[in-house]
């Protein structure tokens, strides 16, 4: 009999990377071979979706369509956090199988006919009983955590990952060196709420202590972080441990402390401050970035331009920028005075231009120093990579060796965001 084949989709965040790796070891122990999207006889396709806005929903059945069309006789699985949401219009779009986040772990069990297993309670630590498998990756996303408890007012995400949790932290470590062993350079460790890791007695300084504590060449990256004040002491394990790259995505939503009140954001703009000019204080050099929604409902034209002050005075290294979309189910879809859509659309433009130049000028402070870099793709004749402090970096061929960690000393021609202007 063949072996049958089967690939996983993904989309949305690095969380949703990391259950992806999570489903591939879990297929390849059942007996599947991995393949990419593009091969052309496909038994099964797993799509991980996304929730996060309406516009992720809207790509995830897109996905979910083409995968209909061009596999027509494939088994197709829909998974993730639009599938707990719009587990109908999946099902309408060609769908043979939809499992919610709960239900994902036992995909094996449930292809197979079986009865899968009930979830484990929210508010536990939890299990994934499995390692993850990358095998189209240059980097290995290790999930950590699972859930939110903070119930942002925008955010559909509490509801449909549950409350706050935290895996196993034997099996963390289990995983990270399988990821080792299996030669990545770079760990990125993540969950809904990275920071509110809490297992047998460890957050995530201690978690990420006994990572750095294990043998091998490799560094660890974390995914994003609160900039709750309580996190500060996070700062303090990535400057004394050298393995944790230079890089913060620190979630900021909005600069006008009016707008992160009604988005029960839990610092103001003030503790935001605070936390970055204490990380690049304790780790200069350091990548911060962001996350920005524009337009959010009752946003003035005077809480934008406080916004764009504080985002200029922040200095981002670079912002990953949101127009608000309303989310069914969350106290904000029912606020009145929405942002009209070409007002968003104006401000959502101007964040933009601000969020590049922003970037340039970290990649411009940059210059001449010493950076270590893992090269991951080889295109017309040049490596491109990543460097500790997430900046992309270029070199010749014959200059680079992949899938290690390199130290170059960046000229103007190593960065693409500054050799392209």
């Amino acid at each position: 009999m063949p072996i049958k084949t089967a690939a996983v989709l993904t989309l949305g965040c690095r969380l949703n990377h990391a259950d992806s790796a999570l489903l591939t070891r879990r297929l390849e122990q059942a007996g599947y071979r991995m393949v990419s999207e593009r091969h052309p006889d496909t038994d099964l396709i797993v799509v991980n979706s996304c929730a996060v806005t309406a516009e992720a929903v809207r790509k995830s059945r897109q996905t979910l369509r083409r995968c209909r069309q061009n596999f027509p006789f494939a088994r197709l699985v829909v998974t993730g956090c639009a599938a707990l949401l719009h587990a109908d219009d999946f099902k309408a779009d060609g769908a043979d199988l939809v499992l919610g986040n709960p239900q994902k772990v036992d995909l094996i069990q449930t292809l197979a006919g079986l009865t899968a297993a009930e979830p484990a309670e929210a508010g536990t630590v939890f299990y994934e009983r499995s390692t993850s498998s990358f095998p189209f990756r240059s980097r290995a996303f290790i999930k950590i955590q699972e859930g939110c408890n903070n119930f942002c007012t925008y955010c559909i995400v509490p509801y449909l990952r549950g409350r706050e949790r935290s895996r196993d932290h034997h099996e963390v470590l289990s995983d990270c060196r399988q990821a080792i062993a299996d030669g990545f350079p770079e760990i990125i460790l993540t969950g809904v709420n990275t920071c509110a890791y809490n297992a047998d007695g460890r957050d995530l300084g201690a978690l990420v202590r006994e990572i750095a504590a294990l043998p091998g060449d490799f560094r660890i990256r974390l995914s994003s972080t609160e900039p709750h004040p309580h996190n500060l002491q996070l700062l303090d394990v990535m400057a004394d441990t050298p393995k944790v790259c230079r890089f913060l995505h620190l979630s900021l939503q909005h600069g006008c402390d009016r707008i992160l009140q009604q988005m029960n954001r839990h610092y103001s703009t003030a503790d935001y401050r605070h936390f970055v000019e204490l990380a690049r204080r304790k780790l200069p050099g350091i990548h911060i970035g962001t996350d920005l929604i524009v337009g959010f409902p009752g946003e003035t034209e005077a809480d934008f331009e406080a916004n764009r002050r504080f985002v200029a005075e922040m200095a981002f290294a670079n912002m990953h920028i949101f127009t608000y979309s309303p989310r069914p189910g969350t106290p904000a879809a029912d606020y009145g005075d929405q942002v009209p859509a070409a007002v968003a659309a104006r401000r959502s433009a101007e964040l933009k231009q601000l969020a590049a130049q922003s970037a340039r000028n970290f990649a411009a402070s940059q210059l001449g120093q010493a950076l270590p870099v893992i090269f991951e793709t080889k295109r017309n004749g040049f490596w491109r990579g990543w460097s500790d402090n997430y900046l992309e970096v270029v070199c010749p061929e014959d200059a680079a060796e992949p899938r290690k960690i390199v130290t170059i000393t960046v000229k103007k021609a190593n960065l693409p965001i500054l050799s392209d202007t």
